[in-house]
């Protein structure tokens, strides 16, 4: 039989926010580029077309808020970590890892400020440009929660990173999609200005 443990739950729910908000990312660029006008997106076929990227994207913020809170949860479960409810206000406490694990703090808060901002009521009460410069910092707390999958130490145990394990190749590549994706997304708004 396997012994999983509190922290292997822990870093399987992280590793599921991290692939859920790469996918949260990259709809959201799709989203700010105005692609539904395009002909690329003309062009595929219907049943992708019928669904609404905008609540795909607004479900998927939701699922990753979740997995990232079952995340810390289970983390907190596991008590050879020493991991406590006050490391969330006070991540340079950490008992392994101070800064990589602030970069999930940051990323964690990141995201519950983008999801609670982006509700209809509040989204109104901020205005759209003062919402969109919040929700632009997405992308950093983005950047943070995934570089944080990447450097941690799956057992706390402040161990080199072990660059080809599965699980930090999943990270690995969830960072590089959200790298090239910006970079796209600045390149198209660049040319946009560019060719305006």
């Amino acid at each position: 039989m396997f012994d999983i443990t509190y922290l292997d739950l822990s870093g399987s729910m992280g590793l599921i926010a991290s692939g859920i908000l790469t996918f949260n990312i990259i709809i959201g660029i799709f989203l700010s580029t105005g692609f539904k006008k395009t002909i690329y997106w003309k062009e595929l076929p219907k049943i992708i077309q019928h669904y609404s990227l905008i609540q795909i994207h607004n479900f998927t913020a939701y699922c990753s808020l979740i997995f990232v809170l079952l995340h810390l949860i289970f983390l907190m479960l596991f008590k050879e970590g020493k991991f406590t409810i006050t490391l969330l206000l006070n991540p340079f406490n950490a008992p392994t890892q101070a800064n990589i694990v602030l970069l999930g703090v940051i990323g964690f808060y990141g995201l519950l400020l983008t999801v609670i901002t982006s509700q209809k009521i509040i989204k109104k009460k901020l205005g759209y440009r003062l919402w969109k410069n919040i929700h632009l910092l997405a992308y950093i707390t983005g950047l943070a929660f995934l570089i944080h999958g990447v450097m941690i130490d799956p057992l706390l145990k402040d161990r080199p990173i072990d660059w080809f394990d599965a699980e930090k190749f999943f990270s690995e590549a969830c960072l590089i999609a959200v790298v090239v994706s910006i970079i796209l997304r600045v390149k198209y708004q660049f040319n946009k200005t560019k060719n305006t």
